[in-house]
């Protein structure tokens, strides 16, 4: 295993995309240093680690920065493979699939839930209607598997779980309730939440609200 002086993580505390990370990270039992960041006031460190986009997370491992979430994981999954491999190692099309699905998850959820706290009257509604019409997608995807990609967690749950922390935000934003709408995912979002992985990396969905309600006084219509 590596030491912890070996991997570092820039990231944010209520980022999803990083919190995806520590998950992966404590999955596979990588010890590492944990580094806030300002997003007001970035870094050095984070401006030269991540010169293009200039964004949280970021995984330097051995001094080498890696950047972008989901290609943080597929890295951790390779760099580490002997233990809770993320992607199926003997299936192509099933790594194919959950690619297909982490992908789907970055362009619409994130995209979704920015349009709710930003915007209000119709532009709000028209979020809402497209955020509940992704969730109820994967909740199709998901039917009656315990996680995505089967019986263990894997891929696609560490990229997906993370925003189940907004839902509470998402239902005072919306006026709406997940549980109606998509009631295996929330089941499921549970069972994730019952591993310690996950457990320790998720915000707390009170702070969440709080944060976006920050960010919409700060950023939001006015």
């Amino acid at each position: 295993m590596a030491a912890a002086a070996e991997v570092v993580l820039l990231d944010f505390w209520v980022s999803p995309f990083g919190q995806r990370c520590r998950i992966a990270l404590a999955e596979k039992g990588v010890a590492y240093e944990y580094r806030e960041q300002d997003l007001l006031d970035k870094g050095e460190l984070l401006l030269r680690s991540n010169p293009i986009h200039k964004k949280i997370p970021v995984l330097l491992h051995a001094g080498r920065p890696v950047c972008e979430s989901l290609v943080i994981l597929q890295y951790i999954d390779e760099a580490w493979p002997d233990v809770a491999p993320l992607l199926p190692k003997d299936d192509p099309y099933a790594r194919a699939q959950a690619r297909f699905w982490a992908d789907y998850i970055d362009k619409k959820i994130y995209d979704s839930q920015t349009r709710l706290w930003k915007f209000e009257g119709e532009a709000r509604e028209q979020a809402k209607k497209d955020l509940v019409e992704v969730l109820e997608t994967l909740e199709g995807e998901l039917a009656d598997k315990p996680f995505f990609g089967g019986g263990a967690l894997g891929f696609v749950d560490v990229a997906l779980v993370p925003f189940t922390s907004w839902f509470l935000a998402y239902e005072k934003l919306g006026g709406f309730s997940v549980q109606e709408h998509c009631p295996r995912i929330v089941a499921w979002a549970a069972r994730c939440r019952e591993r310690e992985s996950v457990a320790k990396a998720m915000s707390d969905p009170a702070k969440v609200l709080e944060f976006v309600q920050f960010l919409q006084s700060k950023f939001g219509a006015k």
